[in-house]
């Protein structure tokens, strides 16, 4: 087989067609878009309008309710939090903070703050500080011999 042998499978390609190139073509004068009318000029794009009736995504009800004020956290669990502890990357020792889990990599971003959540388990006896946590991951810290204090995040932020 040869470069100039090469060739696309049957009817994997299709021409373009050439709008508005004479009667022979099939889509000579008008160019396909009738006589007339808004949708015959050129520049128009009716998205979503239907001839004067309500439009479809007028016509289905509104549901639901999105607070302004609503605070999203950035979610860690206990079980990344150990398997962290275990590979070196954070040190049991020390007071894990939210800022500590932000330069290891544990989290991404703090959002509104940080929230911990009891899913896996945690043998390491750690002192945790963050903004929110679940009553099952507090329980699951204090039974590992550690503490996990929650605070609230400053007025200014």
């Amino acid at each position: 087989m040869k470069l100039h042998e090469l060739s696309d499978n049957p009817g994997a390609t299709k021409k373009r067609t050439r709008v508005g190139r004479g009667p022979g073509s099939g889509k000579g004068k008008t160019g396909g878009r009738g006589i007339k009318g808004q949708k015959s000029r050129s520049g128009v794009a009716i998205k979503g309008f239907e001839g004067g009736q309500m439009p479809l995504y007028q016509r289905l009800p509104k549901r639901g309710f999105n607070s302004r004020n609503k605070k999203s956290f950035a979610v860690i669990n206990l079980g990344l939090i150990q398997k962290f502890i275990d590979t070196d990357k954070l040190d049991a020792k020390k007071e894990i903070t939210e800022d500590v889990l932000l330069e290891t990599g544990a989290i991404r971003r703090k959002l509104d703050g940080v929230r911990v959540l009891a899913k896996g388990e945690i043998t390491a006896k750690v002192k945790l500080s963050v903004t929110g946590a679940s009553k099952s991951a507090v329980e699951a810290v204090e039974k590992a011999g550690g503490k996990l204090t929650v605070t609230t995040p400053a007025a200014s932020e």
